[in-house]
């Protein structure tokens, strides 16, 4: 496991970047796809603000006398936020793939919020929830709630074998 020894000692660092990127791509389809979040999208967002808010803790910690004992219990708590963002993650996908039903305030119409639809509201109309079992995108078969899943056991197992590692002597 020597080639993973570079990303394992920084941990911390990778995993902020792991968040960060997240984050942004999930915006950026937002921004740009104009794919509105449903409710189980927003909470997988979450899990990547608690890892990167931890993340950047474990930062600080390496620049401590404590650094080692810090930075092995953040890569610990990794573990749990990420293992959030997989939870969500599967629940949502599943919901997807018909093989349970979301949330109930996840059964709304779907689709991007456009100006139209806030003068709507402003007008008392009732404004539509996108909907947490319907495939908005996918890629290569996997929706984005489906590689959410592939990206969170990955980070799930990295933050483990950090939690873990020990340098080489």
């Amino acid at each position: 496991m020597s080639f993973l020894s570079p990303i394992l000692s920084r941990w911390p660092w990778f995993a902020l970047a792991a968040s960060a990127a997240m984050l942004a791509i999930a915006h950026a389809f937002e921004t740009f796809g104009h794919l509105a979040p449903c409710t189980l999208c927003l909470k997988q967002r979450e899990a990547y603000w608690i890892a990167g808010t931890l993340a950047l803790v474990g930062v600080g910690a390496g620049f401590t006398p404590m650094k080692a004992p810090a930075t092995r219990l953040v890569n610990a708590l990794l573990i749990a936020a990420f293992l959030y963002s997989l939870g969500y993650a599967v629940y949502h996908a599943g919901a997807e793939w018909h093989f349970w039903p979301g949330p109930k305030e996840c059964s709304g119409g779907g689709g991007a919020v456009s100006a139209a639809d806030l003068n709507a509201l402003l007008q008392g109309k009732k404004l539509t929830i996108p909907a947490c079992d319907r495939i908005v995108w996918s890629f290569l078969g996997l929706s984005m709630a489906g590689w959410n899943v592939l990206i969170s056991m990955g980070l799930v197992v990295l933050s483990a074998l950090a939690a873990l590692w020990k340098p080489a002597r």
